[in-house]
């Protein structure tokens, strides 16, 4: 048993009335995700865009994410949707992968943007620090469920959960590695890092590496996370969660280089060396949606 452990002994569930319950992590799971909404707008508005193109930009990630998280979590339990394909299109068997929703969020907010005619650079820019707010709050939220416990651990910092619950990992009062606060505050401390970055002028370009660097830097925090989880480990320590958040990683870094080439060749220039000061026009001029 650890010298000293951090021990949760509380109700998670808000009881409204007879029969009516929610769990405390739905909760701030809401709070979290308008709180991203309402941020995005703030820095949409400081961008210059049109705030209602925020509206459908939102939206369309929802898709991508059910679909992509989806994809995610069926390619991580392979032998078992195999034999039980029915089970794929079934919403109350399993879960969604975080790292592909994330990716498919992307493609899908980024399809509709590109059908409204909105700056695609600008809105992932913008949607950096929302997005990294989002998840950095959203793995502590877990928290208040006892969601994303990790491995058994004898350490001081060790966090178990007495109490009937419902609990939202196994063996809970197992004395574990609190490995959803890892990956949350480790997320926060890159939410902070980019705003000191963008405070000393770094990231001036409205190109997207913005938002590379964000996504990219939380997927190695993921990766780093995941060591210390309950899944087996598949290549290096590293369980398929983590193999996944390693690609995105290497997909970011790949995307970086490749906007960075395009910068720096022949004819930048004349293509976005004037980024900085470019006149946009006035988004209430564009036509609406």
């Amino acid at each position: 048993m650890p010298i000293a452990s951090i021990v949760f002994d509380f109700d998670p569930l808000l009881r409204l009335s007879e029969g009516i319950t929610i769990r405390w992590q739905t909760v701030a799971l809401v709070a979290v995700i308008a709180a991203g909404l309402i941020v995005a707008g703030l820095i949409a508005r400081r961008e210059g865009l049109r705030p209602d193109d925020l509206l459908f930009i939102a939206v369309a990630t929802v898709p991508g994410a059910v679909v992509g998280g989806r994809l995610g979590y069926v390619l991580l339990h392979l032998d078992y949707y195999g034999a039980n394909r029915t089970a794929v299109l079934d919403p109350g068997q399993g879960s969604l992968e975080l790292g592909l929703a994330v990716v498919g969020g992307l493609l899908s907010g980024s399809y509709v943007a590109a059908l409204l005619g909105a700056p695609l650079g600008r809105w992932m820019r913008t949607a950096t620090l929302p997005l990294l707010l989002v998840l950095g709050t959203g793995k502590l939220a877990m928290v208040l469920g006892g969601a994303g416990q990790g491995q058994p651990a004898d350490l001081p910092w060790a966090t178990e959960y007495a109490g009937p619950g419902p609990w939202g990992s196994l063996a809970a009062a197992l004395p574990s590695h609190p490995a959803q606060a890892y990956e949350g505050l480790g997320t926060l401390a890159l939410l902070l890092a980019l705003i000191l970055a963008l405070v000393t002028g770094a990231f001036g370009s409205r190109d997207g590496r913005l938002f590379l660097a964000g996504l990219g830097g939380w997927a190695l925090i993921r990766a780093g996370a995941s060591l210390t989880w309950r899944d087996t480990a598949v290549v290096a320590g590293l369980n398929a969660v983590g193999l996944v958040a390693v690609a995105i990683a290497l997909g970011c870094a790949l995307a970086w280089i490749t906007l960075a080439r395009r910068r720096s060749g022949p004819d930048a220039a004349q293509r976005g060396g004037a980024s900085r000061d470019v006149n946009w026009a006035d988004p209430e001029a564009r036509p609406r949606f």
